[in-house]
This record gives C-alpha cells, structure tokens and sequence, in this order.
C-alpha cells in the first residue's frame, strides 16, 4: 500500500509500527458550532480509511480529540448566556449524530482539552524548563529557531515567513513567529498553572494528548490541509523538542470542499449544515459524492454535481436490492457455477486503486463496474453461487466506502410481487410490469 506523505511529500510504502496494527489520530472538532458539510470531508475520508484498514484484516486503533475550549467557545457562551461546558457539550452531541447519519464507524477515543489539563500544563512547564520556551508576563511561547526542521511539513522557510510577520502584533515575543503555549486571560473559563490563570494555545493538546493515548510515536495523523500550517508544523515542533520524533510517520491531509465555486466557511456565512443537507437526499450520495474526487484535490458542491451522485447512488441501491431479490427467491439451479472472472477482476481493480494513496475516484469507477457486471448477470440464467459471489463482492465495496445497505428479509407478499414483476417482465406485459413495479418502490424494495 502506497500513502502520500505530506510531511516528506512523495508516496511511500505504509509499514505499520506493530504489525497487523494501525495507530491513527485524526483532528477533531472545535465545538462550537453546527457540523457544516465542508467539516464532513475529513471524517468521511478518514472513515474510509478506517474502514478499508478493517476490511485488511488490521487492528485499528482510531482516536480523535475534541477542542471543548477555546475563544471561539466561550464567545458562544457568553452570546448564548450559557457556560462552556454546555454549549460543548450540545455541539459535540450534534457532531457525533451527523456522523451517525453519514454511517461513520465511531472513533475508539475522543479524548476532551477539559479532561487533559494536567498534562498539558506539565508538558509545557517542560518545555519551559528545557529551554524550548519561555514565560513572559502569564504567557508563554515556544521558540521556534529551536527547531531546525521547522516548515518541513508545509514547505514554508522561516526566512520567508519573518519577513511577512510584524513584531508589533505581540512585542513579548522573541521572534514574531514564535507561538503560544499558554494564555493569561481572565475571559471565560481559565485553570491554574506555574504562569497565572489562563488557558494552553490550541497548537499543544494534540501533542499531549497523542503521547497519553498511544505512549509514542503514531502511523498515521491526518487533518484537512488548513491545518498543515500553522497547527500541524508547531505540533510538529513541539513533539521533536520534547519526544525526538515528528509524531508521526505518515501525514495525510484531504482538500477543502467548496460551495459553488467559492470557499465555503463559517465566517463567511455560505455553509450548508449535514442535518439539513441529510434531511433532503440519502446520507449515501453524499458520501458518494464526497469521495467521488480524490482526497488531496478540492471538491466543489454543486446541486448539479449532487444531483448527478443522486442518480449514480440510485442505480447502486436498485442493483444490490435486486441481486438480494434474486438470492431471496431463487431456488436452487442445477446450472453449472459460472465464471465469475469478470467481476473479479475488478474488485482487483478496486483495491488497487485503495492501494495507490486511497484513489476513491478509480475505486468508485470499479464499483460502476460491478453493477453494471451484475445488471448483466441478472439477466441471464446463472447459478445461486454467481449470485453469492457477486453479493459478497458488492457488500465488501459498499461496506468500504460506509455506503448504509441494511436490507430486511422479504416477506411472502412482497417474494410473490416480485416474482410476478419478473413474470410481467419477461412476457413483456409492461403495463403490468409497470403497476407491479410502482407498489414494490412504494415498499421500499427496489
């Protein structure tokens, strides 16, 4: 399996640190606000990943971390005249439902900022003693020209970025590019620590919280590419200062998703929420869509491009509820067992592309494959282990990509609809074959 590496930007081969384990991190929300689609590219992506690692036969060890204070937090508090404590914990409830609609497998961890305070301050009371930072008046920076690799994840040089930073934004800093560790404030909730009241910087509880989960360095640390710079370099910096390593071997970043052509933020006002967007159309096409484009590219959402995986989703659930059809009321053909070589060959297809830096696009065009291999194979006379197989193939696909396939058993009535559907189809009565379709779609059958 090959994974681009942003941090040493070619692919290389994946080499887990324990074998037939996977230990991956990914950043997490900062609750503060409703889950936008745009915040759902990471967690699906990484979901995949997640997924295709189980389906490897792996043990996968998925943690994220949830920022439950920050200035962003308290702000809402204070507008909402509530405490941090509530408006994080109705936002991260939120957050975890979206991700049960888009089927997202749950994280094994999702440790909190609030529950790692301890730590964090001893981690960076270290580093003020080892000389990696340094207090001034209840705030404290860390020194990023200790660090000789800093910017080697997001290719930035320290000569450049001094030249566009102003030293008058904080004249407390040694260098304009050095940043926080702890903050002195006196708004909203605050902690005790060797520095006066305050809050650590955003930049350190991956760090700290990395190290408690998994005692040292991870395979994979993943996040959208607004995070490279400047959240993942400074944790970067921060753990080859205290731990000798760059936290992780694998670094993986996925593209923004726009809206309309435009980027799509918070701030700007132009979001469209997952629980609205998932109360319109099927949390499948969704994610059809989403992993439609390969995850280091941008994606733009458009209603034509949804519209477009609507359709595409449509055609995948019709066939897969048909195949079921097909094993629930087929009896058992005395016809030799077909070739299936076909469709072999492309789930071969499939994971080759899985393989090569998780290539969602040529997968996805794959799986069109086997549909359209299916479609065909229904319509001759084959064996019930054709079938089998061909459900087997299409259930490990779907399940690959989160796609939510439950599917009841068939009661007699609706075994006898279809059946006679078929009959209709085959003797080409189409008026009847038509009403006999419309009250299977009406039981939501095909």
């Amino acid at each position: 399996m090959l994974i681009y590496n942003t941090y040493t930007r070619q692919k290389e081969e994946f080499k887990p640190i324990e074998e037939n384990k996977v230990k991956m991190y990914i950043c997490g929300p900062t609750v503060y606000n409703y889950v936008h689609i745009g915040n759902a590219r990471p967690v699906l992506f990484f979901d995949l990943v997640h997924r295709y690692f189980n389906y490897l036969g792996y043990e996968v060890d998925y943690v994220s971390n949830v920022t439950d204070v920050d200035d962003k937090i308290i702000n809402r508090a204070i507008e909402e005249e509530v405490t941090e404590a509530e408006i994080a914990k109705k936002y991260l409830e939120y957050f975890l439902e979206c991700n049960q609609l888009l089927n997202a497998l749950p994280f094994n961890k999702m440790p909190k900022v609030t529950e790692n305070m301890e730590e964090m301050i001893d981690f960076i009371h270290a580093l003020v003693e080892r000389g990696y930072a340094y207090a001034v008046e209840g705030d404290v920076y860390f020194r990023i020209d200790k660090v000789r690799e800093y910017g080697q994840l997001s290719g930035k040089r320290i000569e450049e970025l001094e030249v566009g930073a102003r030293i008058a934004e904080d004249s407390k800093k040694e260098n304009p590019l050095d940043f926080v560790l702890w903050k002195k404030t006196d708004k909203g909730i605050t902690w005790d620590s060797p520095w006066g009241a305050g809050r650590p910087g955003w930049h350190t509880e991956c760090v700290v919280m990395i190290q408690k989960e998994f005692k040292g360095k991870i395979d994979i640390h993943g996040g959208g590419t607004d995070l490279q710079f400047p959240h993942h370099e400074n944790e970067i910096a921060q753990s080859l200062c205290m731990h000798g390593h760059s936290i992780a071997n694998y670094w993986m970043h996925v593209g923004r998703l726009g809206l309309n052509n435009e980027k799509m933020s918070k701030s700007l006002g132009n979001v469209i929420n997952v629980k609205d967007l998932i109360e319109k159309i099927d949390a499948n096409a969704f994610r059809l869509f989403m992993l439609s484009v390969h995850y280091r590219q941008p994606i733009n959402y458009t209603e034509e491009n949804i519209q477009l995986a609507m359709k595409e989703w449509q055609k995948i659930k019709t066939t897969f509820n048909q195949l079921h059809l097909k094993l629930d009321v087929a009896e058992a053909l005395d016809v030799k067992e077909e070739k299936v070589d076909a469709i072999a060959a492309l789930m071969q297809q499939f994971t080759d592309a899985l393989e090569d830096d998780f290539n969602t696009s040529n997968a996805i065009t794959s799986l069109y494959g086997v549909v359209k291999e299916v479609n065909k194979m229904m319509r001759a006379k084959v064996s019930e282990g054709a079938y089998k197989y061909a459900l087997m193939t299409l259930q490990n696909m779907t399940y690959i990509f989160g796609f939510d396939l439950k599917k009841k058993r068939l009661t007699s009535e609706e075994r006898d609809l279809f059946k006679s559907w078929e009959a209709a189809r085959k003797a080409k009565d189409f008026t009847q074959a038509d009403a006999l379709r419309e009250r299977l779609q009406a039981l939501n059958v095909i």
